[in-house]
């Protein structure tokens, strides 16, 4: 049967208000309109669907019957309207972030505290992965979008934009026969121990290269799981450790010395990541505005 979708519109309504008049204000239409639009779906579905009361109307056997199904179907498309109306107003939504340690507190954090204190009904997600992880996650669209760290390799179905740059520097705690500033050569390499992520990230290829570019090999002795532990485990005297400047800004520097390196370390950018065949949800759009206009401030 192709009935059209206004009839049991006006169905579901007179059934809910058991009321031409009730159905009608609820349509915003007319009476008139309401009672020739059952009739019609009456005359396509062969049956009698309300029998007219002193005070309404109430639903025949067959109108039961077409009522249990049009009224969950309706009850279901009554919600998503209202979801989206959520959405749109920003109220309700989700949004998920597979992010890497280092755009976690470099660039996330501060956004999602704006986000959140803007838009408390929405609920967010934070897959906290490496950098290749995150990529994986996101192309499998389990995340809205990536925020990760240099470098890495994307398909062409992914787009990347650099959000800003991040500068890392040599650090080592102050049990250490160093003073800050001093220059961190091959001798101390052999000297004291590395702490550094581990092979699997691209942190690793990162310094792999860079010291690959300088002659000598990057072999951590102390493998930390994310960037966040590396900081601790130098405080512990672990060793020398790799950490970006803002890792830094709330710390008690008198416990930590800030070496240096020549050539310096390469600033290397924190990028987001979408998939090009998908748009973002309302609010995950929403809050990828509030990510790029942070970053161009």
């Amino acid at each position: 049967m192709n009935i059209s979708y206004d009839y049991y519109r006006a169905f579901y309504y007179v059934a809910k208000y058991k009321s031409f008049t009730g159905a009608a204000s609820a349509l915003l239409n007319n009476q008139p309109n309401v009672t020739r639009m059952i009739k019609k779906l009456e005359e396509a579905l062969g049956c009698v669907l309300f029998v007219r009361q002193r005070r309404g109307v109430s639903l025949t056997p067959e109108g039961e019957r077409l009522y249990a199904h049009i009224s969950i179907a309706f009850e279901h498309i009554l919600s998503g309207e209202q979801e989206i109306a959520g959405d749109k107003s920003l109220q309700s939504g989700i949004v998920t972030i597979a992010a890497s340690e280092i755009a976690l507190h470099c660039v996330l954090l501060p956004v999602l505290k704006r986000f959140r204190n803007a838009y408390p009904g929405i609920h967010i997600k934070i897959l906290n992965h490496s950098t290749p992880q995150a990529i994986d996650v996101m192309k499998k669209g389990l995340a809205d979008f990536a925020v990760v760290t240099e470098p890495f390799c994307v398909s062409a179905g992914i787009s990347a934009q650099s959000l800003r740059a991040i500068q890392e520097v040599p650090v080592c705690s102050s049990a250490f026969s160093l003073s800050t500033g001093t220059v961190i050569t091959s001798a101390h390499f052999k000297q004291y121990p590395l702490i550094g992520l581990g092979e699997k990230t691209s942190s690793f290829r990162f310094y792999s290269d860079f010291f690959s570019s300088m002659g000598f090999s990057f072999s951590p002795d102390v493998e930390a799981a994310t960037a966040d532990q590396i900081l601790p485990m130098v405080k512990s005297d672990l060793g020398i450790g790799f950490v970006p400047i803002d890792f830094l800004e709330n710390e008690n520097m008198e416990q930590l010395i800030i070496l240096n390196m020549k050539p310096a370390i390469p600033k290397r950018n924190i990028c987001i990541l979408k998939r090009k065949d998908t748009s973002l949800s309302i609010a995950a759009s929403e809050l990828e505005k509030l990510l790029r206009a942070k970053q161009a401030l």
